[in-house]
């Protein structure tokens, strides 16, 4: 009896490592499979994290560029507004000298009689010469009027008159001279203008 025990015993024990050896490999592949999940899971954070920043370093440089760019158009036009400002920047004066221009033609249109007149109307043209001169100098320039084509941008139309031996639309006669300072109209012409 006791062989037979002995041989029950090495069955059961035989059975019992067979039994472990088909459970080890499933109990191996079952804890590889959670160590694979962990690591798995453990690489996707450094993965999340990565594209994160990624992302927020991406963000940056947009934010970066766009303010790089504000700045250059902040340049650009501080820089175009400082030049209109230098080539405009005479005409409130040059405004307040055109009566001025306006009686110097005045005076220098009237006839005198007097033996001293000359002198002094030479005098009178010296001062307008070197006036004209400096407001030349300054970007003001006479808009031409007496037979050039209307244009309603640099002429004032005051006057109206019938005339067949000029062409509908042109200007007859100048009644005040106009100027432009830069191109830009400072005082427009008051022409009379044929229908």
């Amino acid at each position: 009896m006791s062989n037979e025990k002995e041989t029950i015993k090495q069955q059961d024990l035989e059975q019992d490592v067979k039994q472990a050896e088909e459970q080890a490999p499933n109990d191996t592949e079952t804890t590889v499979s959670a160590e694979a999940l962990e690591a798995e899971s453990d690489t996707d954070k450094p993965v999340d994290e990565i594209a994160e920043l990624k992302a927020q370093i991406e963000a940056e440089q947009n934010k970066y560029l766009r303010l790089l760019a504000d700045y250059d158009n902040f340049k650009r036009r501080t820089k175009l507004d400082q030049e209109i400002a230098k080539k405009f920047r005479s005409q409130s004066l040059l405004t307040d000298l055109l009566p001025v221009l306006d009686n110097f033609e005045r005076a220098l249109a009237t006839e005198t009689k007097s033996d001293e007149s000359p002198t002094l109307l030479k005098g009178v043209e010296m001062v307008q010469k070197s006036l004209l001169d400096a407001v030349k100098a300054e970007g003001l320039e006479e808009i031409k009027s007496a037979g050039e084509p209307f244009d309603p941008h640099v002429h004032q139309a005051v006057i109206q008159e019938s005339d067949s031996e000029a062409e509908p639309g042109m200007v007859l006669q100048e009644l005040q001279k106009g100027y432009t300072l830069n191109g830009r109209v400072l005082r427009p012409a008051m022409v009379k203008v044929n229908e």
